[in-house]
């Protein structure tokens, strides 16, 4: 089967059958916020304004990675580029694998056009660095999107799962230290939905990540995705079995931030309203990406995408407003978010 096939049928999957966690959540349902009764504040005044990377956002939001390399994922990256550029979020593409071994299907990813202004991520499979990648192509797939960052992301489990899946990772670290060290634009390390533990973000930011996307459990299992594509018994066994493996989002933003108080933090995986949002910037993240949420928005239209981020919009102020905080800094410094017993 071809990547591009490949890419076809993840979107068909994603939208159409039900992959998401069942037994292992995000863990955000495991904290609550300390309602004020009396904020303050004048709910026009709150600001939702941040950085990341150094550039200004109008919200804690990334739309996270998601596809690219047929028309339907062209269709959809422009729809979410182009309310990016109107709200001022950041933005990830899918993997650009396919752009870089079928340069006519470049076009997919090129949102630049679109949004001009944006945070704009680039985006490759870590472990092709040991299957003949190195920094030539990692500076391609940023200079076809004109990307501030690439992320390089670590899916280990779905290579696992998937048919001819990639799953020589040894030695990975090095290459991607090479790649921090000698690549123009920041490096995110990114996992795909099982989480990165404190201890390997350590080695990652060591090694040169100038940020880390945490893409815990409790969203999307791409073990199930690959399930649902499995063409052996084996396969679609493994990824049964292996639906629901992972870290909760909770605690990688949590053990991260503790080992690392200043590297910039994404928090994914599972996040599915604004509420998600507000716990995991109150909890450490700089921002929250969501993938499934926008997919299935820009399936629909440019106007589903627009309104699903008024929405999410509406959704953080109210936690601001309803703790009595005027803006993000002040909810990460207010201690009103709490675990429940």
């Amino acid at each position: 089967m071809s990547t591009v096939q490949r890419k076809a049928e993840h979107i068909r999957i994603c939208l159409e059958s039900d992959v998401q966690f069942k037994t292992q959540g995000s863990g955000f349902d495991r904290y609550q916020f300390s309602h004020s009764c009396l904020p303050e504040l004048d709910y026009q005044d709150i600001d939702l304004t941040t950085k990341l990377l150094g550039k200004q956002l109008g919200a804690p939001i990334l739309i996270s990675s998601m596809t690219g390399g047929t028309q339907q994922a062209k269709e959809i990256n422009y729809r979410l580029a182009e309310v990016a550029q109107e709200y001022k979020l950041a933005m990830g593409v899918g993997s650009q694998r396919v752009a870089i071994e079928q340069p006519q299907v470049a076009d997919t990813f090129q949102v630049r056009q679109v949004a001009p202004d944006i945070l704009l991520l680039a985006n490759l499979g870590a472990v092709q660095l040991n299957y003949r990648y190195g920094i030539d192509e990692c500076l391609r797939a940023v200079e076809l999107l004109d990307a501030d960052a690439l992320i390089l992301h670590l899916n280990p489990l779905q290579e696992c799962i998937q048919p001819q899946g990639d799953t020589n990772f040894k030695g990975l670290l090095d290459r991607i230290a090479t790649v921090c060290t000698l690549l123009s634009v920041p490096v995110i390390i990114k996992e795909v939905g099982n989480g990165i533990s404190a201890n390997m973000a350590q080695q990652l930011i060591a090694a040169g990540a100038s940020g880390i996307d945490v893409a815990g459990a409790g969203g999307t299992s791409w073990a199930k995705v690959e399930s649902e594509r499995a063409k052996t018994p084996l396969q679609r066994r493994l990824g049964e079995t292996f639906a629901d493996w992972g870290m909760p989002t909770t605690e990688c933003i949590t053990t991260i931030r503790q080992i690392s108080p200043m590297i910039p933090l994404i928090a994914s995986g599972g996040l599915r309203n604004g509420l998600d949002i507000a716990k995991a910037v109150a909890l450490g993240a700089d921002v929250g990406g969501l993938a499934l949420p926008f997919l299935q928005a820009a399936d629909i239209s440019t106007a589903a995408v627009a309104e699903l981020v008024q929405i999410l919009f509406a959704e953080v102020q109210t936690v601001l407003f309803c703790t009595g905080n005027a803006n993000l800094s002040a909810l990460r410094q207010a201690n009103c978010l709490h675990a429940l017993s």
